[in-house]
């Protein structure tokens, strides 16, 4: 196994939302705060960005080209060859100072653990077009992942400290039987937060670990933690599978709350970094289905 420093230093403030995807060999990902959509082709090394108008929460492509992109507290389209921007979608602010972060959240992790507890909801935008709300009462959103058959929905809920799962219906996009499946108050303080994740051909999850520099290897039906990797930054934000044979791990990393001290003992804080050797893959990226060509 290696670990290499991909696009060094390439985010201010926080980089995540790592995705790959397959149809243009690209790895696409944001860094949120400074409100920046990134696309990198490895095989050229070629880096392009753009600026929004908001905060980033995640960026997933469309198959009818484009980018679906939480977008401050819209689901909004957006065209990279032309620069336009289409809202779908707005949620209400509930008095909040909340955002979509793969799903809505109120508020940041800065350098320590900081945000509106139990503000934000998690949503599903079908491809009909509707955007559902599933769940109240959610901190900060982030890692989303399914099971190969689609039948069960892995999530996590920062603020919590838990991967959690539930039943899946592939059909109505309904959610149910809501469990706990690694519940991080029963590990080490040194391991960190849940962030971001991805799951493996063989069913298991990778979690990037905030605060720590890590990212571990779970299965999701025992909670037992099977593999480690320590990456040269505490801030480790996500984590997705790519390359031509989808057997590369590109981790995302944050800068938001590092003080000089940190920066200065982990120099490649803000890098994407890649891990090979892993001797496991990952499944292709979803990709939006639905229309996004009109306001919705």
């Amino acid at each position: 196994m290696s670990v290499t420093i991909e696009i060094p230093n390439v985010t201010r403030q926080l980089g995540e939302g790592p995705h790959w995807e397959d149809s243009t060999g690209t790895l696409v990902f944001i860094d949120s705060l400074e409100k920046q959509l990134f696309k990198w082709n490895p095989v050229i090394n070629d880096i392009s960005s753009v600026k929004l108008d908001g905060t980033i929460g995640s960026v997933v492509p469309c198959r009818n080209g484009g980018y679906l992109v939480g977008l401050g507290r819209t689901i909004s389209h957006f065209d990279w060859e032309t620069g336009t921007t289409t809202k779908l979608h707005e949620v209400d602010s509930n008095g909040f100072d909340d955002r979509f972060n793969d799903g809505t959240m109120g508020g940041q992790i800065d350098d320590t653990p900081s945000f509106e507890p139990n503000v934000g909801s998690l949503y599903s935008l079908d491809t009909n077009g509707k955007l559902v709300k599933h769940y109240n009462n959610i901190s900060v959103s982030n890692g989303l992942a399914w099971s190969s058959d689609e039948q069960t929905m892995f999530y996590i809920d920062t603020g919590t400290r838990k991967v959690q799962a539930f039943t899946y219906d592939v059909t109505s996009g309904e959610l149910s039987e809501r469990r706990d499946v690694v519940n991080f108050h029963d590990l080490p303080d040194e391991i960190g937060w849940p962030d971001g994740m991805t799951i493996d051909t063989d069913g298991h999850l990778w979690v990037a670990c905030f605060f720590s520099g890590k990212v571990i290897c779970f299965d999701p039906n025992t909670g037992k933690k099977l593999r480690e990797i320590t990456f040269p930054s505490l801030r480790t934000t996500s984590c997705c599978f790519g390359g031509e044979n989808l057997d590369e791990l590109y981790v995302t990393s944050a800068t938001m709350g590092a003080k000089e001290e940190e920066l200065k003992g982990y120099p490649s804080t803000g890098s994407v970094f890649k891990v090979t050797g892993l001797g496991v893959k990952g499944r292709p990226a979803n990709v939006y289905l639905g229309a996004t060509t009109s306001k919705i």
